[in-house]
């Protein structure tokens, strides 16, 4: 029987309403994947989707709410100074320290998703970059960054921008004994980065748990890079993962 299904494209838009309506629909999906991943922790974590016309505002959780309640109309819009301008729950702090910095330093960056995922969390603490041992890997092959000084929760403004400097051009950095942070040109490519970064600290721990893993030869895994690691692939990995919170969750898309 035929599908009425049809293939994906990459949105459009006419008017800010619904380019930020889209932007929301999938910020507030990303959290329902994070919370069916088990990434939350405690009050921990938090994805940023950069406002389309208030392009100094974003687009995040509200502090204490789990990410698998998080619907549409839960979403709170913070200013560059942190205050909250559309919503009635406080903002994290380090929510604000860390995702302002990055938007201010990257207008390429719509969107940076953080949180306390427990291999992430793991691989932080060998404060070294992964290794190109998958093709899943290698999409981070030469575009990933550590961030290798701890000092504590990120509470401080100045501690926000030496994690944005240190990301400086890439989608992704590790931060020492904290965890991982992406970036993307989309909410679904932020939110899908983090979740096969994750799957890939994972993996690299489970391989030299094991023995000595065979690298990928460097040029293979920069010309795997350059297939896999694309914006646009992201994007379109995320999709299926979209298609099927919404349909399993669909009161996230509650306005």
């Amino acid at each position: 029987m035929p599908s009425d299904r049809v293939p994906h494209s990459f949105p459009e838009f006419d008017n800010v309403a619904d380019e930020r309506r889209h932007r929301k629909q999938r910020l507030a999906a990303a959290f329902r994947l994070f919370g069916r991943f088990g990434f939350g922790e405690g009050t921990a974590g938090h994805i940023t989707a950069r406002d389309p016309e208030r392009t100094d505002h974003f687009w995040v959780n509200p502090l204490g709410m789990d990410f698998t309640q998080i619907r549409v109309k839960d979403l709170i819009l913070v200013n560059h100074d942190g205050d909250v301008v559309e919503g009635t729950w406080p903002v994290n702090k380090a929510a604000f320290v860390i995702h302002s910095q990055i938007h201010a330093a990257r207008p390429d960056v719509i969107s940076a998703a953080h949180a306390h995922s427990v291999h992430g969390k793991a691989w932080s603490t060998l404060r070294r970059p992964l290794d190109p041992l998958t093709q899943d890997a290698c999409a981070f092959y030469g575009d990933h960054a550590l961030f290798s000084d701890f000092t504590g929760a990120v509470f401080d403004l100045e501690e926000g921008k030496r994690i944005a400097h240190a990301l400086g051009d890439n989608k992704a950095a590790i931060l020492a004994n904290h965890g991982l942070l992406t970036v993307g040109k989309t909410v679904d490519a932020a939110a899908w980065w983090f979740i096969t970064m994750e799957r890939t600290c994972q993996a690299q721990l489970l391989a030299e748990a094991a023995g000595t893993p065979a690298l990928i030869a460097p040029e293979v895994a920069a010309l795997t890079a350059r297939q896999t690691g694309s914006n646009l692939a992201g994007w379109y990995q995320f999709q299926p993962l979209y298609d099927r919170i919404v349909a399993q969750e669909p009161d996230l898309l509650d306005e």
